[in-house]
This record gives C-alpha cells, sequence and structure tokens, in this order.
C-alpha cells in the first residue's frame, strides 16, 4: 500500500489559511471537547496547535467560546449519546450567539449514519464536519465556514495521510504522546476502528526520532509511544523497520527518562521486544497487554488470533523475563454468544495474571461491525451482573497489590499539585500509580524516590527519601 505523505506545498497552503483565519478571529475563544483513546487527546492537541496559530485562546469555560470543537469518539454507545447531548446543549445556546462556530471530527464524524444523524438534529447550528483522514486541512475548512458563512463537510472514504509538522499545542510540559503509526489492519469483530482510522500507515523513523529530540530539548521526562497496534509498527514502510528497533532508537535518546507505549496486540508481542523491556530501564516495566476475553471461544468470535492458552504462556513469559512487569488490560463483557462458563474463564486469567489495572466495558453494539449483526446478543441485565463481579475481582486484586508495595522505594515522575489536595505534590511510578506527597514545587516535572508508606486503593502515599 502506498502511503500518501502531505508535501510542504500543501502544508504550506494549510498555514496560509491559518493566517487568513488570524486575521478575521485574532483574539477570539476557543474549546475542545476530547473523548475517547490516547491518539485522540494527541489530535486534539493538533487541532489547539492549529487554532492557536490562527489566533485564538484557549477558554475552559465553553459558553464564552466563539468556536467549539467535539472531538468524538464511536467505540462506545454512550459516547454517542455524549455527543448528541451535548450538541443539544449548544443548539441552544448558539441561539444566543449566533456567530459561534461549532465542529465535529474525529471517529464518529466517519461513520456515514452518525453523519446523517447529525444533519437532521443538528445541522442547522453545526459548521464543519470533518473525519479522521484529513485533520491537517481544519484550517481550511474554517476558513470556509467563516469568511464564506458556508456549511463545511468534508469526510474522506480512504486510508488517509500522513501530515507532519502540524503546530501541536501539548497539555503537560513533563509528559508527551508521540503517534507513531495510524489505522489497524486487524479487523476484531466488535471495533469500529479499522472503518474510520482505516488501514495501519507507520509515520517515517527519521520523524518520529526528530519529534522525540524537541520534545527531550523542551524538557519532556516522559512519551508515550501511540498507535492502535504499535507491534505492527513499520511493516507497511518502504525500507521495513520493526517496533523494537524503533524503541531501542527512542531509548538512546537523552533526556527521556521514562517510555511507554500502547497498544500492543498479543499476537504480534515478539521475543525481540520482550529482550528489549527486560533489558533497558528507561522502558516502563507496566505493559499494557489486551485481553478482550479469556475464553478461546468468544476469543474466535472476536477475531483475536490467540487462545486463552496462547495469551497465558506470553503473559508468563513476559514475566519470566521481565520479574517486576506489571500488567494492566482491556476486557469486554457480554460479547454475543458468552456464555457463564465463557466469562469465568475470563476470572480465570485475570485471577492467574493479576492485573494492576483493568479497563472494562460492557460490549456495545457497532453499526457496520459484524459482531453487531451476531444473533446470539447477551442481555442487558446479565452484562450488568457479570461486569459487577468482574470489577469487584479486579478492586480485589488492585488493593492486594498496592499492600505489596507499601514498605518499598519507588521512582516517580512529579506533575505537579494534587487536585484534591492542593498542599500535596502528585505524580506517578513505572507502573503508573497516583502517589502523593510532601514536597517542595521545585520538584514538579523532576524524578524523585519515594518509600511508599500507604495504599488507598485508587492512590498511594508516599516519603521522599
Amino acid at each position: 500500500m502506498a502511503i500518501k505523505v502531505l508535501t510542504e506545498q500543501e502544508i504550506d497552503e494549510q498555514k496560509q489559511y491559518m493566517k487568513k483565519v488570524a486575521n478575521l478571529m485574532a483574539g477570539k475563544k476557543y474549546h475542545i471537547y476530547t473523548m475517547g483513546c490516547q491518539l485522540n487527546e494527541n489530535e486534539s492537541e493538533k487541532l489547539s496547535g492549529m487554532i492557536s496559530e490562527m489566533g485564538y485562546i484557549f477558554t475552559d469555560v465553553p459558553e464564552e467560546a466563539d468556536l467549539v470543537i467535539f472531538n468524538t469518539c464511536c467505540v462506545r454507545e454512550n459516547a454517542e449519546d455524549k455527543i448528541l447531548g451535548q450538541l443539544g446543549y449548544f443548539k441552544a445556546l448558539k441561539r444566543n450567539k449566533p456567530d459561534m462556530v461549532i465542529g465535529l471530527c474525529g471517529c464518529m464524524a466517519q461513520e456515514p449514519h452518525m453523519v446523517e444523524k447529525f444533519n437532521k438534529t443538528h445541522g442547522q447550528h453545526l459548521n464543519l464536519i470533518f473525519g479522521t483522514h484529513n485533520l491537517y486541512q481544519f484550517p481550511e475548512l474554517l476558513y470556509k465556514a467563516i469568511n464564506e458563512n458556508e456549511k463545511m463537510i468534508e469526510i474522506w472514504d480512504m486510508d488517509g495521510t500522513i501530515a507532519e509538522d502540524i503546530p501541536i499545542k501539548r497539555e503537560s510540559k513533563i509528559k508527551a504522546n508521540v503517534t507513531i503509526m495510524y489505522g489497524c489492519n486487524n479487523f476484531c469483530s466488535y471495533c469500529i476502528v479499522p472503518y474510520v482510522r482505516g488501514r495501519e500507515r507507520s509515520r517515517e523513523p527519521k520523524k518520529i526520532l526528530e519529534e522525540v529530540q524537541k520534545l527531550a530539548k523542551e524538557g519532556y521526562k516522559e512519551i508515550t509511544l501511540l498507535g492502535q497496534n504499535v507491534n505492527s509498527y513499520g511493516k507497511d514502510l518502504e525500507n521495513p523497520i520493526t517496533f523494537a528497533k524503533l524503541l531501542e532508537s527512542v531509548v538512546k535518546i537523552d533526556g527521556i527518562e521514562r517510555i511507554r507505549f500502547v497498544s500492543p496486540h498479543p499476537k504480534d508481542f515478539s521475543d525481540e521486544l520482550i529482550e528489549l523491556i527486560a533489558r533497558e530501564e528507561k522502558i516502563s516495566k507496566c505493559i499494557h497487554l489486551p485481553l478482550q476475553s479469556g475464553s478461546t471461544e468468544i476469543l474466535k468470535k472476536m477475531n483475536r488470533k490467540y487462545t486463552k492458552e496462547q495469551y497465558l504462556e506470553l503473559a508468563n513469559k513476559i514475566k519470566k523475563a521481565i520479574p517486576n512487569v506489571l500488567f494492566t488490560t482491556d476486557i469486554i463483557v457480554g460479547f454475543p454468544g458468552e456464555t457463564e462458563e465463557d466469562f469465568l474463564e475470563t476470572m480465570d486469567v485475570v485471577r492467574k495474571v493479576r492485573y494492576y489495572s483493568a479497563f472494562t466495558f460492557v460490549y456495545s453494539r457497532r453499526v457496520g461491525t459484524p459482531a453487531d449483526k451476531m444473533l446470539d446478543q447477551v442481555d442487558e441485565d446479565i452484562k450488568s451482573e457479570r461486569i459487577g463481579r468482574l470489577i469487584n475481582l479486579v478492586n480485589d486484586i488492585l488493593e492486594e497489590e498496592n499492600e505489596k508495595l507499601v514498605g518499598t522505594v519507588q521512582k516517580v515522575l512529579v506533575e505537579g499539585y494534587s487536585e484534591k489536595n492542593k498542599d500535596m505534590l502528585t505524580g506517578r511510578t513505572d507502573g503508573g500509580k497516583v502517589v502523593n506527597f510532601e514536597g517542595d514545587s521545585s520538584l514538579i516535572g523532576n524524578m524523585v524516590e519515594l518509600k511508599i508508606t500507604e495504599q488507598r486503593k485508587w492512590y498511594l502515599a508516599g516519603k521522599l527519601l
């Protein structure tokens, strides 16, 4: 597959549109609603970067904004309900503020039935809709929506482009997300992502390393490499490279002290990658290893391409190579055809792997996916009862694992003051656990060693050494 990378001329055209919008809107306020995964968060940072270049000033009070962008997610049904509710609120707000510009982008904008729904219920007050593949084109679409008073709908039904050097305004000055690839080739039967994000497209290693080097020079200490399946990185490049080789190059960049990555797919987790994580201190020993289900039969229906036994074998191999490893995961409850026995298989894996944390979801039907057409849908009451049992088990294990940390010394990246207690600093361990402790503001942005003194389920208490 030929990957289209935008030319300098195409990027320059968008920069010219940024200047045109700035001439019209400098000093106006903007707000972005972001839903979904870290990829969406990273794309909102790019939107924020472009909007700032266009002279807008961020406001955290949406009602004050002259420009409101909804960056949407379509992985769960409740995301649709939430965004439709928010659009209804702004529809009323816009009656008293008719010059407000409202835009919608992200995964939901790539779903034809959702665009039809938006146009039917909120079409009169939505100024622009654009998809995941042409985010870089936002300045042009915004200019036309403002200057020509024209409703702009621009959604590409293709695998998209790779646009480098888009302005970016990051939320944190300490840790940053770096997208290394777009799209997904796995087509899990429950997942809409390949249909709205397109096929896998890897960025060139040179561009990724340049971005990380720039972040290091700006004082960032932690980065997270992002992709729908980072283990597939580099297979589609003209000069193929493995994800492990890319990660090895990132490790060598001075200034970056901690490196994370999400999400890997269990079927592609290589021995080369395991050996690298075990060897390199900078790489987090907390690995996100999505399970989805512990039942081999359900995994087959999900098109996950591994069995329960293969998953457990991989987890044990990683534990043997990295004795201090911690696992996090994703689990779906109530997939079509899931029996009580299937669910108990999932609970069995949770007990054996002992996840440090788990993102648990009730199966949500997605129009356009094979699972949506399956006849043996599970009753909502059964889903609700099962996920309650799963959450209780995960929480019990969480407390037990947290208790093991009491008395240990942990390296913590200090991120700022705790939101709930402004007298306490807060940071995260290598395993991503929040630790609150007393300390001076000069520690913010630094890696410190803390002795864990107490566990309080959702966070740890620590003391500076």
